[in-house]
Order: structure tokens, then sequence, then C-alpha cells
């Protein structure tokens, strides 16, 4: 059953869809000059064209939908230990996107990336174009979106706080109903474009050579927070790490923090220098807003994608911007397959100013690897729990004894 559920999982999905995408491409290069290849191509460009606007429209509802409610739950349960949970697992997610934007700085100018639209195909124009605009720009929705649900939580409005849960609901039916099952399509046209332009055939080693930078920033990430967390509390971090084993492998299986979460919480559990109230408490909530792995991994994807496509990394000031509301979107972003850079594509769009090719291939690579993204999160998530024990040891919180059984 699940050799069979993975034919119907998203990756697989992608996957085709990119296979499928290249090959017509290519197929099309290679009979260039025939008024068939014009036809398909018009075709092509134009459903890309739709699809495209289609996912912009909902970018303000996804931001809308994802930080709102998020913001709010997080305030009708203000107390300390929240605010400090909060406050580390926005540091680390910030942390993470500006080692990996510096790292990015670094590495990708040697990658041989070849940016120069020289020599590629052009493609025809769309036969006609449909405007769909979004209700209101991206930086007006998360302005709103934290504006909204801090007031709501200040207020204790529970009508409010109520809507906006529903309405998250119907944000993720949205997602999952029309945008999670379009994507493959999209993305196969896109990558039909690329292939056809000469993009993807130039640039397939350096993607192969990107995924193993991430991975390896990855590791890095993981164990300067076990360091960090160590040092604060006191504890040896290996007692912690030594069994994160299998929580790591089943986040690299589901792809999802929250179908890992019960497995996390019996790993965390067996680690003598957390306390168990800290475990309960800690790392059902870092589950949620703890995403340091899929950020590192987004925005070196960002730059890599900026370089091939556009010619240049972008600028250090955007990229600062970038990380900065990246580790706010982090946060409020679901705990699904691709729920980072699904509730962050307002900020690519709107601060790196990426087309639908660029908005595509992030969409494509991101979900490619993003089984080791959740992988790092959840491992993470120890870390910050080890903090959170030190931390309540040295403010003499005392320990509530919760008897669950892990």
């Amino acid at each position: 059953m699940k050799k069979h559920k993975f034919f119907y999982s998203l990756p697989f999905k992608l996957l085709l869809g990119v296979a499928i995408g290249i090959c017509s491409g290519l197929f099309l290069n290679f009979i260039d000059e025939s008024a068939i290849t014009t036809a398909v191509l018009n075709v092509v460009v134009t459903l890309k064209y739709v699809l495209g606007q289609l996912i912009n429209f909902c970018v303000p509802l996804i931001i809308i939908g994802f930080i709102a409610p998020s913001i709010t739950k997080l305030g009708s349960h203000a107390s300390r230990m929240l605010g400090v949970a909060v406050g580390i697992a926005y540091a680390s997610s910030l942390g993470a996107a500006l080692f990996s934007a510096f790292s990015g700085y670094i590495l990708i100018p040697h990658l041989s990336i070849s940016s120069s639209a020289d020599h590629l195909k052009t493609l025809p124009d769309v036969i006609f174009e449909l405007s769909i605009p979004q209700i209101m720009p991206v930086m007006s929705a998360l302005a709103l979106s934290i504006m909204l649900g801090l007031a709501a939580a200040w207020t204790k409005a529970s009508l409010i706080s109520s809507l906006l849960d529903e309405f998250q609901k119907i944000v993720l039916a949205i997602v999952s109903r029309i945008i999670i099952p379009v994507l493959p399509l999209f993305i196969g046209l896109t990558f039909c474009s690329l292939a056809y332009e000469g993009t993807i055939t130039r640039q397939l080693p350096v993607f192969l050579k990107v995924i193993a930078i991430v991975l390896i920033g990855h590791f890095i990430w993981m164990t300067l927070l076990y360091l960090i967390a160590g040092a604060y509390s006191g504890e040896n971090p290996l007692e912690v790490v030594r069994h994160y084993g299998p929580a790591y492998l089943t986040a690299i299986g589901t792809m999802s923090s929250a179908a890992t979460l019960a497995v996390a919480l019996q790993c965390a559990g067996k680690a003598k220098p957390l306390r168990k109230d800290m475990v309960q408490f800690g790392i059902p909530l870092f589950s949620n807003i703890h995403l340091c792995g899929s950020v590192l991994t987004e925005v070196f994807f960002c730059m890599t994608v900026s370089k091939i496509l556009y010619g240049a990394v972008p600028a250090p000031g955007n990229m600062v911007l970038f990380c900065i509301l990246l580790g706010i979107f982090a946060i409020g972003a679901p705990g699904v397959p691709g729920g980072t850079v699904m509730a962050s594509l307002g900020l690519i769009t709107g601060i790196l100013k990426f087309g639908d090719s660029g908005t595509a291939l992030m969409l494509t690579i991101f979900a490619l690897q993003d089984s080791f993204g959740t992988a790092c999160n959840v491992t993470g998530d120890g870390a910050l729990t080890l903090f959170l024990t030190g931390y309540a040891r040295q403010h003499n919180i005392e320990e509530q004894h919760i008897h669950v059984d892990l």
C-alpha cells in the first residue's frame, strides 16, 4: 500500500511533471522551425501564464489565512515561556536564513553558473492574457495579518479569532484542492519552456551541487543549535541528539513535522537532559513554528535560481529583508509538505521579483528535497527544547509533573 501511495504523492507528481516537461521541451527543441512546434509552444506559454496568474492571486489569501490565525493562537495563551519559545524559534529561523544567505554569497559565484541568456531560444508570446490581479499587494497582506492577529489577541476577540480559524480552513482547502493539484501541470509547462530554451540542460549539474550544499548546511546548523543549547543549559547535547535518529528518518519519509510529532515526542522523552514538561510544551509548539531547515533551504535556492534565471544573486539589502520576513512567515507556515515555500510565495515574487519561471523552479526543487528540510526542522526542535529546559531551571520555574506515556 505504501508503494501505491507514493505514486499519488505530491513529490511523485512533481517528478512526473518535471520529466514530461523536460522531455517535451527537448523534443520541441529538436523539431524546431515547425508549425507544430509553434502551435504547441503557444498553448504551453498561455497555459503557464494563466496558471501563474491563478497562483499569484492566491498569495495574499495564503498570507492572511496562515499568519493571522497563528498570531491569534499564540497571543491567546500568552506566557513567559511561550514568549521565550517563539523568540528562540524565530531566532533560529532568522539565523539559518542569514547563514544560508552569507554562504550563498560565498559559494554561488564558484558554481560555474552560466547566467547569460545568450544562445537561448525565444519563446512565442501568449495567445491571450487572462489577468487575475491580487486582492491586495503582498506587503499589505502581511501588515494586515500581523495587525489583525495581534489586535485580536490583545482584545480577546473570540468571534474574530473563530472567523480567522474558519478562514484558515478555507485557505487550506483552496491550497489543497486547487493550488496543489495544478502545481504539477504548471511546473511541467514551465520545465517544458525552460528545456526548449536550453536553460535546464545547461544548469542540471548546478542543481545537484546546490542540493548537496544545502544538506551539508542542515547538519552545520543543527550542530550549532545543539552546541549553543548545551552551553546555555549546562547539559551534554549528545544525550539529546543521539535519540533523534528515528524522528529524523520519519521526517524524511513523511515530509511533515505534524506527521512526525508522535515519534519526535518519543525521542525527546528518552533524553534525560530534557525536562518532561518542557518536552510536552516545546516539541508540539516547535513542530509548527520552528522551520530552520526549510528556511535555510529556501534562501540558498532563491539565490541560486536568481543567478541562473536573472543573471545575479539578489542585492544584500533585499536578501536581509527577505530573511527577516521569512522568519515571520515560517512561524505561520502550515506544517505540511512545502508549507514554508507556499506561505512565502509573496516574498519571493514581491521582494526578490521572481517571475513565473523562477517561482516554478523554486516550488519544484524545494519540494523534491523538502523531506531533508523537515528532518532538520524536527531534529532542531530537540535543541530548542534543551534551551527551554535550561531557561526554566535558571529562572526557577517549577517543573509541572505531566504523566504521559511516551
